[in-house]
């Protein structure tokens, strides 16, 4: 007697839209069911922009309509459905019962909350590595065991090796491994510089939009217009756009700022990249491709790259590695409520309300506004990290736990410890006066150093470094500083720190925001 085997049922998240998937690959098209579910737990666990839920639900509609082109059976379960249970779990569970199987094989999810959750699923459950990124687990293990410190400089240069982007021979082209002091220049306005491209809805995104609308009208951001790409075509068609038009300013404009012009000579495409409409090594290869050309200088090309398969996949590294309990950390014990400006109560500091209005309009703010205003900010006032973890995850489109959180947790507010980062990122107003034009229209005066009219971050800057000398006093990068605060008159430092412990009561005594939204 022949025993009948089972089929598979193969999850495909919001977040593994690739054809080459490995689940996919592993899976027999004639009989495994491909298993998919817009779910409320999804859109909800932290309150997502309404375009980052459109953008998702519409992609994932349009990869299972490629999918069953292609002779797949598709088990998809939309938002709507009357049978949606709303969780992932369940709706494996509720499958398994049609189907009459008990197995299921995924890719690794890029949240510990998803892996936990279908480890424990009563069912057979195979979890596959992602190979759609550069460095495995195993390898960034390797890379990490032994050393002292984690720093991303010598993590990207062994996945320069690897892939042979912008080498020559075993060298690194022009020379030197990072052209970043070639990419700290303010930019200009200018009317000629190109713009990203916008998509208009097709039908399938005007049906999602309008469900977003119904269904999570109560949460941060926008909903339209929207101008996302939400197919693979599309992401494709974005990528061209900023190889060709963009890409030859980003070196030197990548860490500016301009109120008129939020997304300056940036790419844009991490969504598509984070969701797998794009994958990196297409991307990067394009760049380099382009310089090989003669079309795009230098430091523009190994800048961008440096973001993809440096900071990208050493976020991932860092995520996985340090494990679960990672989000939970609070080195510095931080405890405040992240102010109402986060969801767009007025405030008169120019560069948080150009930030955040963005961030509002367009569910993206480029990564100098996300470290150097907003966390810059969220850190010098002591925030909570966790409430500024789920606030960077809610409302950026691109923004999933494996890159966000590191980012956010160890990059901008310290929070790890510095596993991340050697210091704090932390400024006075002086870098946002260099980098952007904010100051020229803001409330406060960035050249005063304390008093009302003073720019918050200038006293903020050095009550933070007060509150935390006993951590970062011998720290040989903040020990200038250090010396320079212990140098300063003492009525002049008294000021300062009265200037901002002012600033800290007024946001204490304002009308308390929930943790997720207004």
């Amino acid at each position: 007697m022949v025993t009948q085997v089972k089929p598979l049922l193969i999850l495909i998240l919001g977040d593994q839209l690739s054809l080459d998937l490995c689940a996919l690959r592993q899976a027999d098209k004639a009989k495994d069911i491909v298993v998919m579910a817009e779910v409320m737990a999804e859109g909800s666990y932290v309150r997502h922009h309404p375009q980052k839920i459109a953008l998702v639900l519409a992609a994932m509609r349009k990869f299972a309509a490629k999918l069953q082109a292609d002779g797949w059976t598709v088990a998809y379960s939309r938002l709507d459905d009357p049978e949606n249970s709303h969780s992932i779990p369940s709706e494996l569970l509720r499958r398994a019962a049609q189907f009459g199987t008990d197995r299921v094989l995924a890719t690794r999810p890029g949240e510990w909350r998803l892996i936990a959750a279908l480890e424990d699923l009563p069912l057979v459950v195979t979890l596959l590595e992602d190979d759609r990124f550069i460095a495995s687990h195993a390898e960034f293990e390797a890379w990490a065991k032994d050393r002292k410190q984690l720093r991303m400089e010598y993590f990207y240069r062994e996945m320069r090796r690897k892939t042979g982007l912008m080498m020559e021979g075993d060298k690194p082209a022009g020379g030197q491994w990072n052209f970043d002091k070639e990419n700290r220049k303010p930019a200009k306005p200018d009317l000629l510089r190109a713009k990203p491209p916008r998509f208009a809805p097709d039908e399938t995104t005007r049906a999602v939009l309008a469900l977003v609308a119904a269904r999570f009208a109560d949460h941060f951001g926008r909903l339209e217009p929207f101008g996302w790409a939400t197919d693979r075509e599309g992401a494709l068609l974005a990528l061209r756009h900023f190889i060709d038009n963009a890409l030859p300013r980003f070196g030197d404009e990548q860490d500016a700022m301009l109120a008129e012009d939020p997304t300056l000579s940036h790419s844009l495409l991490s969504p598509y990249l984070n969701i797998g409409l794009l994958n990196p090594l297409e991307i990067c290869r394009a760049a380099e491709a382009a310089w090989r050309a003669g079309k795009v200088p230098i430091n523009a090309a190994e800048g961008f790259i440096r973001q993809i398969i440096g900071w990208r996949e050493f976020m991932r590294g860092i995520y996985f590695l340090e494990g679960p309990e990672y989000t939970a950390r609070n080195a510095l014990g931080h405890v405040r409520a992240l102010p109402a400006a986060y969801w767009g109560a007025k405030t008169g500091m120019a560069c948080l309300s150009a930030a955040v209005a963005q961030t509002r309009d367009l569910a993206y703010a480029h990564h100098i506004q996300r470290l150097m205003v907003t966390g810059n900010y969220a850190l010098l006032i002591g925030a909570d990290p966790s409430l500024v973890h789920d606030w960077y995850l809610a409302v950026y489109i691109d923004a999933f736990e494996w890159v966000e959180a590191p980012n956010t947790l160890g990059m901008s507010q310290f929070a790890d410890g510095g596993i991340v980062g050697s210091k704090p990122y932390v400024s006075s107003g002086a870098y946002i006066d260099r980098m952007s034009d904010y100051c020229k229209s803001c409330a406060y005066d960035v050249r005063q150093k304390h008093g009302p009219k003073a720019c918050p971050f200038n006293a903020l800057y050095w009550d933070f470094l007060i509150r935390h000398r006993d951590r970062f006093g011998g720290n040989p990068r903040m020990a200038p500083m250090y010396r320079t605060w212990d140098k300063m008159a003492e009525d002049h430092k008294q000021a300062v720190l009265a200037s901002a412990a002012d600033h800290l009561k007024s946001l204490d005594d304002a009308k308390p925001t929930p943790a997720q939204g207004p």
